[in-house]
């Protein structure tokens, strides 16, 4: 079930993804917190760094792991608008990040539940804790926004 601390991260999240949006890259908004102390928060900039790894989560990781002084990010929860890809699940997985909370699902690149279940699969060495679902009507409009205004 989803706290309020949850849903004051996720609005964090939002923040992110709608400076991204209006910057050219898909809307998507991360955070990395540990007891509620942002330790690292991006938007997407594939378009604007012409990088297909810069993903809001893993320029959030990566910030993370900057102020922790270390790629092991146990006690951390990751924040994201939209349900991680495949290559953003494996880099939470590899990072050691606790929890994931995204907003709304992504039926078509998903792996937190969609199309597979990375975060969860027992044969890796370390699996996480998932909330989906927080604030996905306002994620998902953000999202609809963003491609209803480039068709």
């Amino acid at each position: 079930m989803a706290s309020e601390l949850d849903e004051q991260m996720m609005r964090v999240a939002i923040e992110e993804a709608t400076k991204t949006g209006a910057n050219g890259d898909v809307p998507v908004g991360a955070v990395v917190a540990k007891a509620g102390e942002v330790l690292g928060r991006a938007g997407n900039a594939r378009e604007r760094e012409q990088d297909p790894t810069a993903h809001a989560e893993i320029i959030a990781l990566r910030a993370a792991a900057g102020v922790v002084g270390s790629w092991h990010l146990e006690g951390c929860t990751m924040y994201v608008t939209l349900e991680p890809c495949a290559m953003c699940a494996g880099a939470l997985v590899l990072g050691r990040v606790d929890r994931l909370v995204f907003g709304t699902e992504d039926p078509k690149a998903g792996f937190a539940g969609s199309l597979g279940n990375l975060v969860r699969d027992e044969r890796l060495n370390h699996t996480l804790e998932v909330e989906g679902g927080v604030l996905s009507g306002e994620c998902g409009d953000l999202l609809k926004a963003f491609f209803r205004e480039r068709r």
